[in-house]
């Protein structure tokens, strides 16, 4: 079923009076096929820009959207060079030859075939150049990143090497600089243009020029608490997401702000402070496109599209710095996984992964002369970037051609947008397929099948469970199994992935974590910690023991012997004890069950403190509270209730000090 609302609210006048006479949307004149902008943004957040729910000042992107068309719904790759491959072949990155892009053409090259002037600017990221793929004219970086105020020296203009000047560089200006002069070219022409800017901004490293930098000092103070906060009520008030909306919770490897000592408080603000500048430049420059284009008459008939290449970032590769600013090439700052949550309100987790705050972000068309819709429109139809590629066919009477000299081309996985365009509903016959590495997805239509790492599938409802809240793997296995054979079908037969991609996901983890995320253990002037970090008081399965949890509830399988579950406290400040560990209980083996803890920092479990319990084993929940007897600080926690083969479950677990105030929940 097709939903399109519209949305009048939140932004100031100026947004409905920007664009001359875009209020109305009327045919495309005559023949005259559009003109195409289309806007890439890098490691941009769902909410970070102003007709999303950000506080963050974008008045030129709130225009485009008061007088166009939102998705809620579109989704990217959850990756920066894969989406770069979908968005132009309309393939999924492995079948279209990943980087390489192989087995696909590109917009670029279709829409020349279709005598349209071809230009790019910005972050290419992938193999050869785009004057290689179809762009007649481009400027900008090959690499991934780069140094916005020195670049690097894979800078190229038309094929050919460009070097950074000394000053007076940055490149979010830079980019449109040259989009300017490519776009002036173009009208020499008389030809119609497609022009394609891919900004590197916000990607890492954090740098902002001066001005915009210090238009946010001072403002993220508060911390990512309120600001998430303030976000959710902002998006429910602009009606991007519904009332009834349940943002999720701050996942355990992230600390309150309130929590945080007063360095790190100092540092992460002034992360954020950069990324907002950053964003706010980037709208500044896409506001010089937009005016280049009413000066010339043609914002009437061109089509802009801006999107995201995935969700914000969270992998924090630099010891923490206080009391710089990124505001030149010789400082730069690297991304923060508590900003990246609160960037991603309201969704779960980052860029890589396939839930909802990796894959879902802004996207934006303003097109007066093409879109039928109601000005400030939002859809709630599911899209892709594969989408793209089709729909600026569509939208230019170009075709797809189905051969390519020295390509060996796959179909095109993707759909024209037009259908919504047009107010109508959109056909899909495929479900959409998300990977990126070991990170899987299929959403099919109001369900979604998703998996951390190839950790065990996870099954939601998008209807009215948008932010991945409540998983139903449980409560439906069979639909969970045919979304998952679906998902495996497409990933041999459409994306012709390596078996390895679609191998056998393991179990879950309770906690999810990544080696990359912020390490909040880190002090000021120590060395970046490497490898694997579990966040503090996390539950791990012991050996022998397989764990899963579904609503709240830990269900334990003993393959073995030595089986139960650990409990790691050592980076904690707790009071001292004595302790109680409370817990509701079902299954397990009858007669004893034992709980290990540690109080210094020296001892290993199982040696120091054993308590005995017992365990009924009926089949029914019996209520289990054990008393730790120390005075010290508890360090470690195990947890045995079976000796062997067998199966149990755990609800509401939890450490408790003396006075029976809570300390730790599980899971958290």
């Amino acid at each position: 079923m097709h939903h399109l609302r519209y949305w009048f609210r939140g932004f100031p006048a100026i947004a409905f009076l920007f664009f001359c006479g875009s209020g109305t949307l009327t045919a495309v004149r005559g023949a005259e096929r559009p003109n195409i902008v289309v806007i890439m943004v890098d490691d941009l957040g769902y909410s970070d820009v102003g007709c999303y729910g950000g506080e963050i000042d974008t008045p030129i992107l709130d225009s485009l959207a008061a007088n166009g068309l939102r998705f809620s719904q579109f989704y990217n790759t959850a990756k920066c060079h894969s989406s770069r491959v979908s968005l132009l072949t309309g393939q999924y990155c492995i079948a279209a030859g990943d980087s390489s892009m192989s087995h696909g053409v590109t917009s670029a090259e279709v829409l020349a075939g279709a005598g349209y002037f071809t230009a790019m600017t910005g972050k290419w990221h992938l193999k050869q150049e785009p004057t290689d793929f179809g762009f007649g004219r481009y400027f900008g970086h090959l690499s991934g990143a780069c140094n916005f105020f020195k670049g690097d020296n894979t800078f190229r203009l038309n094929g050919q090497a460009w070097s950074v000047p000394d000053r007076g560089f940055y490149t979010t200006v830079a980019d449109v600089d040259f989009a300017l002069e490519f776009l002036q070219e173009a009208r020499t022409t008389k030809k119609p243009w497609y022009l394609y800017v891919a900004f590197n901004a916000p990607h890492a490293p954090l740098h902002a020029l001066p001005d915009d930098y210090a238009k946010y000092k001072g403002k993220y103070d508060q911390g990512w608490d309120v600001a998430r906060k303030s976000r959710v009520a902002k998006q429910k008030e602009l009606g991007i997401l519904p009332q009834s909306l349940r943002p999720s919770p701050r996942p355990e490897h992230i600390p309150a702000w309130e929590d945080l000592e007063p360095w790190r408080r100092k540092y992460e603000a002034n992360r954020m402070t950069t990324l907002a500048a950053m964003i706010d430049r980037v709208d500044q420059e896409i506001g010089r496109l937009v005016d280049d284009l009413r000066t010339h008459d043609e914002l009437e008939n061109t089509m802009i599209l801006f999107v995201s290449d995935n969700g914000a970032c969270p992998y924090d590769r630099k010891a923490p710095q206080l009391d710089v600013e990124p505001t030149n090439g010789e400082v730069a700052l690297p991304d923060s996984t508590g900003w990246a949550w609160a960037r991603n309100t309201p969704f779960r987790y980052y860029k890589q992964n396939q839930f909802e705050g990796g894959i879902s972000t802004p996207a934006i068309v303003h097109w007066p002369a093409g879109l039928k819709t109601r000005a400030g429109s939002i859809t709630d139809e599911p899209a892709h970037l594969i989408d793209v590629m089709p729909t600026l066919a569509a939208i230019t009477e170009s075709e797809i051609p189905g051969e390519w000299t020295g390509r060996t081309l796959r179909p095109v996985s993707g759909v024209a947008l037009t259908p919504i365009f047009a107010g109508e509903s959109l056909h899909r016959e495929e479900p959409i397929h998300l990977l990126f590495s070991q990170d899987r997805g299929l959403r099919d239509g109001n369900w979604k099948a998703v998996s951390f790492r190839s950790q065990g599938w996870e099954l939601y409802n998008m209807a009215d469970d948008r932010t991945e809240l409540r998983d139903l793997a449980v409560d439906e296995p069979e639909r969970l199994s045919k979304m998952v054979e679906n998902w495996t079908r497409i990933a041999r037969d459409v994306l012709h992935a390596p078996k390895r991609s679609y191998a056998t996901v393991t179990s879950t983890e309770v906690v999810h974590h990544n080696s990359q995320w912020t390490n909040f253990e880190t002090r000021l002037g120590d060395k970046l910690r490497k490898g694997r970090v579990r966040p503090s008081g996390a539950i791990r399965a012991r050996k022998n023991t397989e764990l899963t949890i579904s609503n709240g509830v830990l269900k334990l399988v003993f393959a073995g012997e030595d089986p139960g579950i650990a409990m790691d406290l050592r980076r904690d400040a707790l009071s001292r004890g004595p302790y109680q560990l409370r817990f509701d209980l079902k299954g397990g083996q009858s007669g004893g069950g034992e709980v290990f803890f540690t109080d210094d920092p020296k001892t290993i479990l199982p040696k120091g403190g054993r308590v005995p319990f017992q365990v009924a084993a009926d089949g029914e929940w019996q209520e289990v509270n054990v008393e730790l007897k120390t005075d010290q600080v508890i360090q470690q926690l195990r947890l045995d209730v079976s000796e062997g083969a067998g199966s149990a479950e755990i609800r509401r677990l939890r450490l408790l000090d003396d006075a029976g105030n809570v300390l730790f929940r599980w899971p958290r």
